[in-house]
């Protein structure tokens, strides 16, 4: 946070302040946009919005993209991409600051990038990073509770994400060929929130047989071409997952009578790859150079990543929200305990889900390790508690390990051939938050390796 900023909240009155920072949000967006000379306007721009499988998603298109030949760029909660260039992102925010946003897209444009993929977040939003941004295409994941505290409401909450559909009626049109586009979730219950804004073009994703989220009139297959000289803004393209087929470690769908194979386990990653092939399509990518894409993909880091398989799998996801880690111990079976390591974040964010992390943990895990994650400058006991206040009654196998190595050395050491060890919470973040702004250098998957390291050199 600027100095300006901190001493402002100390020396002007909170509501005066609260009505300021709007306007002090919006400017640094405007002038990092100028100041960049609003490099977004020189190539088409992608927006991923949503609860989860944000990144992942970034990932997925990033890569298609480039197979595709596309001169590209992306930027997420796990690394900054320009072309075959790359950094991690060590920010500690998932959407960069308005500067570093309008620093990455300058720096796409010097590499002649023809596309940027942008992780937008409702954080982000409600700061104005994404103001001075000419968006071209918004996606939409799938929606759950969470920052509600900070928004105020479920429904404020989504308002914020929508901010980025209805963002693209006043970008920029930068020509003909490139279009304003909504790309949509069918199968999540707030597809029709999100699909009543105003576009050239609509594709709704989802899996075959399930509900339609759009009146017959408004659906139409994907045409085999771009057809990049049409404007249709009373259709929607439907693009369907067909076949699909949920494995240990993967999976497959049909996408237009091409099988695709994906080498990440969990039915939303399914979903994820189709939102990444529904971008894809709009620019015209050919479904055979998708499918290449997509199952060359082996990893993406800290989400759902096996750090070992045999004899016990170890997992580390980035789960911190209640609906992403039910979806985590849904995937991850063993014929075993599946022993899980859990964590909150601290700093006031989301109070509520605490106890919502605990139920859910109390409803699939055998022993569950109580672990720091980021307190910030709250008691890192408390923030347990509050998790154990949801572990069901019958539930008694769980304990309170504070130091996060520890924890998950336990967790690795209690395992048995068979079990499954999962741990959720940080993902691929490369630092833990303290008290008065500190940060830890920390990788739960670089932790977890060592530990497993060690405890093979000792059997």
């Amino acid at each position: 946070m600027p100095f300006f900023i901190a001493v402002g909240k100390r020396v002007i009155p909170r509501w005066l302040f609260s009505r300021l920072q709007p306007f002090y949000h919006r400017f640094l967006a405007w002038g990092a946009a100028a100041w960049y000379r609003h490099p977004s306007r020189a190539m088409l721009v992608i927006g991923i919005t949503g609860t989860n499988g944000k990144s992942t998603v970034v990932e997925f298109t990033h890569h298609i993209f480039a197979r595709a030949g596309i001169a590209v760029a992306s930027i997420s909660s796990l690394r900054a991409r320009v072309n075959e260039s790359e950094e991690r992102n060590e920010s500690g925010m998932t959407m960069p600051g308005r500067l570093a946003l309008q620093r990455f897209l300058a720096r796409a444009k010097a590499a002649g990038c023809r596309a940027a993929i942008v992780e937008v977040t409702s954080e982000g939003i409600a700061q104005y990073r994404h103001r001075g941004i000419d968006f071209d295409i918004a996606a939409f994941t799938n929606l759950a509770p969470e920052h509600i505290e900070r928004h105020g409401s479920f429904n404020a909450y989504r308002a914020a994400k929508a901010e980025l559909f209805s963002s693209l009626a006043g970008s920029l049109r930068k020509d003909a060929d490139i279009k304003k586009i909504i790309v949509v979730n069918g199968d999540d219950e707030h597809a029709e929130y999100f699909l009543k804004f105003s576009a050239d073009q609509c594709i709704v994703y989802q899996a075959a047989g399930s509900r339609p989220c759009l009146p017959a009139g408004r659906q139409q297959a994907m045409p085999t071409g771009r057809q990049a000289e049409k404007n249709f803004p009373d259709t929607c393209y439907v693009l369907y997952a067909t076949n699909l087929k949920f494995l240990e470690h993967g999976g497959s769908f049909d996408l237009e009578n091409i099988s695709i194979q994906i080498n990440l386990p969990g039915a939303f990653n399914v979903m994820n790859a189709l939102c990444a092939a529904a971008i894809a399509r709009s620019q015209g990518i050919p479904k055979e150079t998708i499918k290449k894409a997509i199952e060359e993909i082996k990893i993406i880091p800290g989400r759902m990543e096996y750090m070992q398989k045999n004899p016990f799998a170890a997992v580390v996801d980035y789960a911190h929200t209640p609906d992403a880690l039910e979806k985590v111990y849904q995937t991850v079976k063993g014929e075993g305990k599946l022993i899980c390591v859990l964590g909150a974040a601290g700093g006031g964010r989301d109070k509520w889900k605490r106890p919502e992390l605990g139920r859910i943990a109390s409803s699939y895990c055998n022993e569950i390790i109580l672990t720091n994650e980021d307190p910030y400058d709250e008691n890192p006991k408390e923030i347990l508690h509050q998790i154990a206040q949801g572990l069901t009654s019958r539930f008694s196998r769980y304990s309170f390990v504070l130091n996060r190595r520890e924890a998950i050395e336990r967790a690795l050491r209690a395992a048995k051939e068979g079990d499954a060890v999962i741990i959720t919470g940080k993902g691929a973040e490369p630092w833990m938050h303290g008290e008065n702004g500190k940060k830890i250098k920390w990788d739960d998957r670089e932790t977890t390796r060592e530990i497993l390291d060690t405890l093979k050199q000792k059997r």
